[in-house]
């Protein structure tokens, strides 16, 4: 991640708390399948994808990427769904 200049040696992977998963808009799991709760209402995103824990970095770069270009998509996607409909009006005849 610091070649694509992101630090994340602070961080560590958390359980989603009730509360974080009510308030969310798209809840995106990583192959948890039937462990994962399920929120009604909520978009899910499982992005099939493979585990890096013990690879070398030449392994994870791509894996990264992978992740890197679906975040991406899926802002881009919200973005696209959320954007105010512009309609464009007549002049007056």
């Amino acid at each position: 991640m610091r070649e694509v200049g992101i630090d994340i040696t602070d961080q560590t992977p958390e359980l989603l708390e009730y509360a974080t998963a009510e308030s969310s808009d798209v809840i995106v799991t990583m192959g948890c399948g039937d462990a994962c709760p399920v929120f009604p209402g909520k978009r899910y995103e499982d992005w099939k994808l493979d585990d890096p824990a013990g690879k070398g970095v030449d392994a994870v770069r791509p894996i990264r990427d992978e992740i890197r270009g679906r975040v991406e998509k899926l802002l881009t996607d919200l973005n696209l769904a959320t954007r105010p409909r512009h309609t464009p009006q007549r002049p007056p005849a």
